[in-house]
């Protein structure tokens, strides 16, 4: 948990789902020194040096094979036949296909490309698999806002090359309600409860329902209002937005930043509807940034990292743990162990501290088990 002043506290649990090692440790999996690393990565690349590959490895499955996707509600209002899709396998069933413009990650194209063929009278569709069912079964699906998740992607994919991870742009809310559905196999959060005190695990409580997940810490960030260089509306305080008159541009609904707005100008008893450009909304940190840096908002609210990659000011307001989200079901499954083994290892660790105005030293850590 992390106290309302935002200092960090690492929590050791006991864990006792079968995926985990049955002593009480606070890493998911044990940070290794420099030597242990080394030793890790030269035995990595002999290991991939002299491994022989068939031809077999690299073909693709037959084009024209039908698969059944999981059950989606009134599947056929959003699914219109002739169209790509990306097509993800969620604990051996395939999950609903999502639209190639909405399903992409900020840096590659979709892992797994799919046709549907045929619409059914049900709620399930019929599609043409484009990509290799082995890729596809290989594939960690991940939904979360923060670009850590795709740094750390593509670390794990070097460490393990058959592991593919999909990382689907997605605020706290809706990743948890995509675990929920059963279309990823992981969701990132970052949502605080001031009635507790505590970041995410209430939310995760009430969303899951009864069913088994672990909590895994992926690290601390700053969040706060992101200003144009040298802060020319010299804004200081949340108050400011109103007395100064700036506008304002906003996440939607179920993001944490949107929380964390709404939140801290209930503190001041300032009325949401007082504050100009409180209805013009964006999806993502990277398009709060660019609106401020456009000149079209005066302020946004986003973490220090973004504000930093794209030149801006920053004032923090509260710092968050982002957490994993994990069903303990899927634990045992060989991808998503590939991928939260890479935890903890210091490449990883050095890649998220290079975006700066994250705190990593608590990644890897067990928060919590629901």
């Amino acid at each position: 948990m992390i106290p309302a002043d935002g200092e960090a506290v690492a929590v050791s649990h006991q864990v006792t789902d079968k995926s985990f090692n049955s002593e009480a440790k606070s890493s998911f999996f044990p940070r290794e020194d420099a030597k242990s690393d080394n030793a890790a990565l030269v035995s990595l690349r002999a290991s991939q040096a002299s491994e022989n590959f068939s031809a077999d490895e690299f073909s693709y499955s037959p084009l024209g094979e039908q698969k059944v996707s999981q059950p989606v509600p009134n599947v056929q209002e959003h699914l219109p036949c002739h169209k790509s899709y990306a097509q993800q396998q969620i604990s051996q069933q395939r999950a609903a296909p999502c639209r190639i413009e909405t399903a992409v990650s900020a840096s590659k194209l979709p892992l797994a490309e799919d046709e549907v063929q045929n619409q059914t009278s049900t709620n399930k569709v019929l599609v043409r698999l484009l990509d290799d069912t082995e890729r596809l079964q290989n594939t960690v699906v991940v939904a979360g806002c923060t670009p850590m998740i795709s740094l750390w992607a593509r670390a794990s994919e070097r460490w393990h090359p058959r592991l593919r991870v999909h990382h689907i742009l997605a605020n706290s809310m809706a990743a948890l309600r995509s675990l929920c559905r059963g279309e990823v196999h992981i969701a990132g959060m970052h949502l605080y409860d001031p009635e507790t005190g505590e970041h995410n695990i209430p939310f995760v409580r009430k969303a899951l329902a009864g069913r088994s997940a672990v909590v895994i810490a992926l690290g601390v960030w700053e969040e706060g209002l992101v200003v144009a260089p040298g802060n020319p509306k010299k804004i200081k305080t949340i108050s400011d937005l109103v007395e100064l008159g700036a506008t304002v541009v906003n996440r939607e609904l179920g993001s944490g930043c949107r929380t964390l707005l709404e939140r801290k100008l209930q503190e001041k008893q300032i009325p949401l509807h007082t504050v100009k450009g409180f209805d013009h909304i964006v999806y993502n940190h990277q398009d709060v940034a660019l609106s401020v840096s456009s000149g079209i908002a005066d302020v946004g609210v986003s973490t220090a990292s973004i504000a930093a990659a794209f030149g801006l000011g920053f004032i923090c307001l509260h710092r968050s743990r982002y957490d994993l989200v994990i069903l303990k079901e899927y634990l045992e499954e060989t991808p998503v162990q590939q991928l939260l083994s890479t935890l903890g290892h210091r490449l990883v660790q050095s890649q998220l501290e290079i975006l700066g105005g994250y705190d990593v030293s608590n990644i890897g850590e067990v928060v919590a088990n629901i």
